[in-house]
C-alpha cells in the first residue's frame, strides 16, 4: 500500500557566510580567488544520528533554495519541486534529510552579480568573476561540510541541476553515494550554446544593461524578457506546443493583419518573459548560462574523452531522459550511460515517454517518483549494510 503523501509545511530560507576572510577564499576555475560568499539554503526532514541520510537537491537555471513547502502561510509561494519532496513523495522527508541551496552567481540569497562587493560598497555587476558549474559545486561542498555531513546519500537535479549532480560525482567521488542526473548532458551541444548566446545578446544589447551597472536604475527588462522567451521555446516540445496552444487566437476571433500579439502562444511567451523579469536578475542570467556553456566533463576530467572522465566516478548513477526533450535529447544521456557501462560502473537508465519536452523533469513527477524513490531506498539500504 502506498504511503500517503504530505507537505513539509511552512519553511524558512537560511543564510550562512561560508567564506569570510581572504584566507578562506575559494579558487575559481577561472583562476581567481573569490570571497566572501554567503549561501542561501533550506532543509527538510531530519538528519539521522549516523548522518547517512542526506540528499542534496540542485536547482535548474531559474531555481532557488526554496524547493519544497511554503513561505509564510500554507498555499503561499510553493517550492519549485514541492511535488517531489515531502513525506511519502519521491524524495521522502520522513526518511531523508534534504538540502537545497541557491547556486553561486544566483540572485536569490547566494552571492552573485547583484550582491554588494565589499571592496566598493556597490553591487558587483559585470565585475563578478565568470564562474562554472564546478565552482557552484565547490560552494555546495562547503555548505555540506558546514552542516556536518561527511558523505551525501545522494545528489539529484534536473537540467542545470543535473549537471551539478554529475559534477559532484566527478569532483568529489568519495563524498557521494549516488548521483541522479535528470534531463542533463555531460557537455552542452553547439545548439544549446547558440540559444544561450542569443539570450545573452538580447540582454547585453538592451539599452538599460549599461555594461552590467543597472542596479538602482532602469533594469534591462526587454532583453531579459526576450531571453526568457527563447528559453521557454526550448523547454517545450512541438507536441506540447500543439496541445497547449495550437494555432488558437488570443482574445479575438479573426486575424487583425497587424503586429500585435494575436496567437495564444505569443501571449504565453510574453507573460512568461514579463513574470521572469519580476523575480530574476539579468546579470545572473548572463553568468549562469555562461557556466552551462562551459560545462564539459570530458574536457575537465578526461582530456576530451568522456569514458576516461567517468573513470573517476565511484557512486551509483541513475540517469533519466525524456523522449520529447530536444534541448538535451536522450542521446546525450545515453552517451553518459554508454561510457559508464563500458567501465562496468553501477548505472541505471530510464528514457521516459512524454510529450512535455525538457520541462518534463518538473511536470512528470508521477513517472519519475517510483524510479527515484526506489533508487534512493536501495542506495540507503546498501549503505546501511556496508556499515
Amino acid at each position: 500500500m502506498k504511503k500517503k503523501k504530505g507537505s513539509v509545511g511552512i519553511v524558512e530560507t537560511k543564510y550562512v557566510e561560508l567564506v569570510k576572510d581572504k584566507k578562506e577564499y575559494i579558487k575559481l576555475d577561472c583562476g581567481k580567488d573569490f570571497g566572501p560568499i554567503t549561501v542561501a539554503y533550506e532543509t527538510y526532514g531530519n538528519l539521522n544520528r549516523e548522518k547517512t541520510n542526506a540528499v542534496l537537491v540542485c536547482h535548474a537555471l531559474s531555481g532557488t533554495a526554496h524547493a519544497a513547502g511554503y513561505h509564510g502561510n500554507i498555499g503561499n509561494n510553493v517550492g519549485w519541486w514541492d511535488e517531489a519532496i515531502g513525506p511519502g513523495k519521491a524524495i521522502d522527508t520522513d526518511k531523508y534529510f534534504v538540502v537545497c541551496s541557491n547556486v553561486l552567481g544566483g540572485c536569490a540569497g547566494t552571492t552573485g552579480p547583484s550582491s554588494i562587493n565589499p571592496q566598493t560598497g556597490k553591487p558587483y555587476g559585470a565585475s563578478f568573476p565568470v564562474i562554472t558549474i564546478g565552482d557552484m559545486v565547490k560552494v555546495q561542498k562547503l555548505l555540506i561540510d558546514y552542516l556536518g555531513i561527511p558523505k551525501l546519500l545522494g545528489v539529484i537535479g534536473g537540467s542545470m541541476g543535473g549537471m551539478q549532480a554529475l559534477e559532484w560525482a566527478l569532483r568529489y567521488p568519495d563524498s557521494v553515494c549516488s548521483s541522479i542526473v535528470i534531463a542533463a548532458p555531460a557537455r552542452l551541444s553547439p545548439q544549446s550554446i547558440a540559444f544561450d548566446a542569443v539570450g545573452r545578446n538580447a540582454i547585453i544589447r538592451d539599452e538599460n544593461w549599461n555594461k552590467g551597472d543597472y542596479y538602482g536604475k532602469s533594469v534591462p527588462s526587454v532583453g531579459l524578457s526576450i531571453a526568457r522567451m527563447i528559453g521557454h521555446i526550448t523547454y517545450l516540445s512541438d507536441e506540447a506546443m500543439h496541445r497547449k496552444f495550437g494555432r488558437r487566437l488570443q482574445s479575438k476571433n479573426q486575424l487583425g493583419f497587424d503586429f500585435s500579439k494575436e496567437f495564444q502562444v505569443e501571449s504565453y511567451l510574453d507573460y512568461q518573459g514579463n513574470k521572469f523579469v519580476e523575480r530574476f536578475d539579468a546579470n545572473t542570467y548572463l553568468y549562469v548560462t555562461k557556466a552551462m556553456d562551459y560545462f564539459d566533463v570530458a574536457m575537465s576530467y578526461g582530456e576530451g574523452n568522456l569514458e576516461k572522465a567517468m573513470e573517476r566516478i565511484k557512486s551509483r548513477m541513475l540517469i533519466l531522459s525524456f523522449t520529447s526533450d530536444w534541448l538535451f535529447p536522450p542521446y546525450q544521456s545515453w552517451e553518459m550511460v554508454s561510457a559508464l557501462l563500458k567501465l562496468k560502473k553501477d548505472v541505471s537508465y530510464f528514457n521516459i515517454e512524454t510529450d512535455c519536452g525538457h520541462d518534463a523533469f518538473l511536470l512528470e513527477i508521477e513517472k519519475e517518483e517510483e524510479i527515484i524513490s526506489s533508487f534512493l531506498d536501495a542506495t540507503f539500504s546498501n549503505m546501511e549494510k556496508s556499515r
